[in-house]
């Protein structure tokens, strides 16, 4: 059986057969330097290998300049091979810079989403954009998010799921406001901390597991932040995805349900049975869970309802996923759906 990440018989990444890939992140040059003393920036050891540098976190090892994830030729190459007909890019992880001054974050932002803009303008029938927002201040954030959607044609902002305010604080409703006032999705996806704000804990820094790990649970602790702490309930019309299948979320979901309902720290609100999964019902997580008995564990706790096609393109932990031939109409209808393909980009769906 073919698997649904090979390419394609006829034309690669055609209309008929392609595939929608809502997680695959970008590095610009158009950003690099714009957030001051944090860089961005791109160098090379002494024994020629590469570094990115953001802040006083320095990442070794990953190509960026000559890879797939600045160059858009290898790009497209790559996703004709992957048989995926349209990506939507997104922010690399490190560089949110949530925690740096506020000016700085807003400049930093525009550079990012105006070369981003660009990016996709060049390859509209390929690409589609979720931009960069200054979280530090909520509403540069929401202003960020208007121009965006409003003069570049991006179709979604793309946060960290940790820029020091929590999520169901009540600075946060006029971001989620405005998300639905303009009718667009919110992309929450997690990065190492340390980078330009507090560490989380050094011991996830041993072996790199912070990557794993960190990222898992700061994703399963924004679903249960937004559903705790009333987030859906108060915007019922806000979308919001998070990564890699929502961490660890579907190996807890059992005793949080639980939480939700016996716990008397749990909101009265909450504690009816079959509210906690009807708020989790909400939720959108994108499908890029790394083998295939953990994916299909997770699809079958959260269900294919609001699941959607993610690859992390080019990560460090790329590979043959879990396969899901079976479900790409599913996910291709959820993506198209989640990012208001018919509205904002109909030629994407002919």
């Amino acid at each position: 059986m073919k698997r649904a990440g090979d390419a394609a018989d006829g034309p690669a990444g055609g209309p008929a057969e392609g595939l929608i890939d809502v997680h695959g992140h970008i590095v610009l040059e158009g950003s690099m330097g714009r957030a001051g003393a944090c860089g961005p920036e791109i160098g090379r050891h002494p024994d020629g290998s590469p570094w990115f540098r953001v802040g006083n976190y320095q990442l070794d090892g990953v190509t960026y300049r000559g890879s797939l994830f600045i160059e858009v030729a290898k790009r497209l190459a790559a996703m004709d091979a992957a048989n995926i007909r349209v990506q939507a890019l997104s922010p690399n992880p490190l560089t949110y810079l949530h925690f740096i001054d506020a000016p700085a974050a807003v400049d930093f932002c525009r550079a990012h989403n105006d070369s981003l803009a660009e990016v996709v303008a060049a390859h509209p029938d390929r690409f589609v954009g979720l931009g960069a927002l200054p979280m530090q201040d909520i509403e540069a954030a929401c202003a960020e998010l208007r121009r965006i959607v409003g003069d570049l044609g991006l179709l979604a902002g793309y946060v960290g799921t940790d820029f020091g305010t929590p999520l169901d604080a009540p600075a946060t409703d006029v971001l989620y406001e405005t998300c639905t006032e303009l009718d667009v999705p919110l992309f929450l996806h997690p990065t190492q901390s340390g980078i330009d704000g507090p560490l989380l804990d050094e011991r996830l820094r041993r072996w790199d597991l912070d990557l794993v790990l960190e990222y898992s649970f700061e994703e399963a602790l924004a679903a249960a932040t937004l559903i705790f702490g009333g987030v859906l309930r108060r915007h019922p019309g806000l979308d919001i995805c998070l990564s890699h299948g929502g961490g660890s979320l579907a190996l807890v979901l059992s005793k949080l349900r639980k939480l939700a309902e016996r716990r008397p720290a749990s909101p009265e609100w909450l504690r009816p049975a079959g509210v906690f999964d009807r708020q989790l019902s909400r939720l959108w997580f994108d499908c890029h869970v790394t083998g295939e008995r953990e994916f299909a564990f997770v699809a079958a706790t959260v269900g294919t309802d609001r699941l959607v096609y993610g690859t992390n393109f080019g990560g460090w932990d790329k590979g043959s996923g879990p396969d899901v031939t079976d479900l790409v109409p599913i996910l291709n209808a959820n993506a198209a759906r989640l990012l208001r393909l018919d509205a904002r980009a109909p030629h994407l769906l002919s």
